[in-house]
């Protein structure tokens, strides 16, 4: 059943429940104050939510209730600051205040790839849904927003009747979150859709009232947010296939870029031609170095895992080469550098020893601080490897690359990082990088040379300025 919210026509009706603490409108919390929980917790408080972050991580919780967000999204920090001020949104390490405050508790923790394989880790759902449910007083809903195997909401389902207390009627939904890194903020203000699977009209009703300030801003604003309200299985499948959807998207046009090359065809004239027919349209059709970041790569992995389980696997089949088109978008950067430098590879690869590279890009996307299996930052550790004496800058994700690749040399700006290169890699688009002046940084260099690995350059104007240029996919 789809439900757009608001809607000139009459609404199916959606019974109305009074939260169990006896509020107006459901206290809400958040358990996991990562990336996810963090921004939907801030959010929510902006929407005049009473609100409540929980977080096993003292340090974490300590700089939340400080006013200090502990990831680069825009926005998010002066979102914060009001809501503590205003008194609607706090952050606690006490489970049990947690239980006590929330009508609905969204499970927001992480679900990262297993260490002995390609499912999802789902530890950190137990922890927090069984030490949750064992603190619960009165009736709740508890809803999982974290990405997870199909399966995992019946399963969440068990838990909370094993550890909490009969009488209380206890009950669990599921809906899924879409948030994009840098635009995150408008995505849970004004979201392109809510999906909930649910089991009864009580869970159906608490959810829209838990969602009834997304729907009101949408009507002051003449919008129109749709609300998907479907079962378990296929609220748990909507991320999982959107993820899928799009990381095949990014691969196939990758694709196109590894044939362009062999051709002598240009991989962004060909994107451009397809993305005007509106069955395929343009977005997500910009090849360069691939995809990563937390959601994606794990995602698409434990979509197949879970599939191989449920006997299906052979559906995902395709998803294992979207994976690897993925990941050769990153070694093929490292034998265009070889070659623009006139280094051979041999069997172990090219020896890139005595050349100093500068990588412009660290996070796997701009506008955030995010550095997990970020194509970047994986090409700057090949490079490395290889011999080259790496030189790296980015806006904002500094201090989380050189944690994760303390071995590479961080600069403090791009004219750092570029003196004296005999090679430029440019592997996060941010505008600092598309809009820098060749000419200017031509004078810093010791060889003009640049890497595009994200098609953001504009080619010309670097050739103009006496660069050898090479985009992937392109002539």
């Amino acid at each position: 059943m789809t439900i757009p919210y608001p809607n000139t026509q009459p609404m199916p009706a959606i019974a109305a429940v009074t939260p169990p603490s006896g509020a107006s409108r459901p206290r809400v919390t958040f358990l996991g104050t990562g990336y996810l929980g963090a921004t939907y917790a801030i959010c929510y408080a902006e929407l005049g939510y009473e609100v409540l972050g929980y977080d096993v991580d003292a340090d974490k919780i300590a700089k939340l209730n400080a006013g200090e967000v502990p990831i680069h999204e825009p926005g998010l920090d002066e979102l914060l600051r009001r809501n503590l001020a205003a008194g609607r949104l706090r952050f606690s390490t006490d489970i049990a205040e947690t239980a006590e405050h929330g009508d609905v508790h969204f499970i927001c923790v992480g679900t990262p790839q297993r260490a002995d394989g390609m499912g999802a880790d789902l530890s950190y759902v137990e922890a927090s849904v069984t030490s949750l449910a064992q603190h619960l007083t009165r009736k709740a809903l508890i809803v999982g927003k974290s990405t997870v195997p199909v399966g995992t909401a019946e399963w969440v389902e068990q838990l909370v009747g094993k550890h909490s207390p009969a009488d209380l009627g206890v009950e669990v939904a599921w809906s899924p979150e879409f948030l994009q890194e840098g635009f995150a903020v408008d995505d849970v203000l004004r979201p392109n859709r809510i999906v909930v699977g649910v089991k009864s009209e009580w869970a159906n009703g608490m959810l829209y009232a838990a969602h009834k300030g997304l729907f009101d801003l949408a009507a002051t604003e003449d919008r129109e947010v749709p609300m998907v309200v479907t079962d378990f299985a296929t609220a748990e499948l909507v991320k999982v296939a959107a993820n899928a959807f799009l990381a095949t998207k990014i691969s196939f046009i990758n694709a196109m870029a590894e044939v362009c090359e062999a051709a002598g065809g240009d991989v962004t004239q060909l994107a451009r031609a397809i993305g005007y027919d509106p069955r395929i349209g343009n977005r997500f059709l910009q090849a360069g170095l691939g995809f990563g970041g937390a959601c994606l790569p794990k995602d698409i992995r434990a979509f197949q895992a879970r599939a191989q389980e449920l006997g299906a696997g052979e559906a995902l089949r395709f998803l294992h080469e979207v994976d690897l088109i993925n990941l050769r978008r990153r070694t093929r950067v490292l034998h265009l550098a070889a070659e623009l430098l006139g280094r051979r590879s041999g069997p172990a690869g090219p020896d890139l020893s005595g050349t100093r590279i500068a990588v412009l890009g660290a996070t796997f996307k701009p506008n955030t601080d995010d550095v997990r299996d970020a194509p970047a930052l994986a090409v700057a550790a090949l490079l490395h490897k290889a011999g080259a004496d790496v030189h790296v800058h980015d806006p904002q994700g500094m201090e989380n690359a050189r944690r994760a690749v303390p071995e590479l040399t961080y600069e403090p700006g791009i004219n750092e990082a570029v003196a004296d290169a005999d090679l430029v890699c440019v592997l996060t688009e941010w505008a600092e990088f598309r809009n820098a002046d060749p000419s200017l940084l031509g004078d810093l260099v010791a060889g003009r040379r640049v890497i595009d690995a994200r098609n953001c350059l504009d080619s010309a104007l670097w050739t103009q300025a006496g660069w050898e240029y090479r985009g992937l996919g392109r002539p």
